[in-house]
């Protein structure tokens, strides 16, 4: 990944997923382009899940399902805009699940992911209206707005790493009171 925190290695990833239990999901995510590369990746890694952070332009969706049966496939959308929103209604058709996200693709380095940025979540809810698929929204989500996030959105899940982090890692109290949070009415 060219940006954000918590990387680890392809070894690490597969570690993880041998322990980790069905039905719970594993997920690879990949910034690699092209549907071979990410093929080879995910029969390294072992996930039961693939998650493109960046846009596929080598091979095509179907590659990906002939050859990873049985592996679902979650195609990140950064919403930069109302352009956004076509992509992600033309991209849903073919993936399990679209994920919203604040990077910035076309950036001198590529953002894409923990960015720690809120994108539209006006635009969100208009993908979310328009898609028949799950919905995932990331990008800029702590523990101060999250229930705000899931009122605005109403997305099927949330993916946060960023906002529940301090100095690199993982921070027990903004975990607590993200939960907190989200459990309360």
């Amino acid at each position: 990944m060219p940006s954000g925190p918590g990387v680890i290695s392809e070894e690490q990833i597969a570690e993880i997923s041998a322990i980790v239990p069905p039905p719970i999901a594993t997920f690879l995510l990949t910034s690699r382009q092209d549907a071979e590369g990410i093929i080879a990746q995910q029969r390294r890694c072992r996930t039961s899940t693939i998650q493109i952070v960046d846009r596929l332009i080598v091979g095509f969706y179907a590659d990906l399902r002939l050859a990873l049966p049985g592996i679902s496939i979650v195609q990140v959308v950064h919403v930069t805009g109302p352009e956004s929103v076509k992509e992600a209604i033309a991209t849903a058709e073919h993936v399990d699940a679209i994920l919203l996200d604040s990077g910035n693709p076309m950036a001198a380095k590529k953002e894409l992911g923990g960015t720690g940025r809120r994108h539209d979540w006006d635009l969100s809810r208009e993908i979310r209206e328009q898609i028949d698929i799950p919905l995932f929204l990331a990008g800029g989500l702590n523990p101060g707005n999250v229930r705000q996030a899931v009122e605005e959105v109403g997305s099927f899940g949330l993916d946060i790493c960023t906002g529940v982090r301090s100095r690199g890692r993982l921070d027990e109290h903004k975990l607590r009171d993200l939960f907190a949070n989200l459990n309360s009415r």
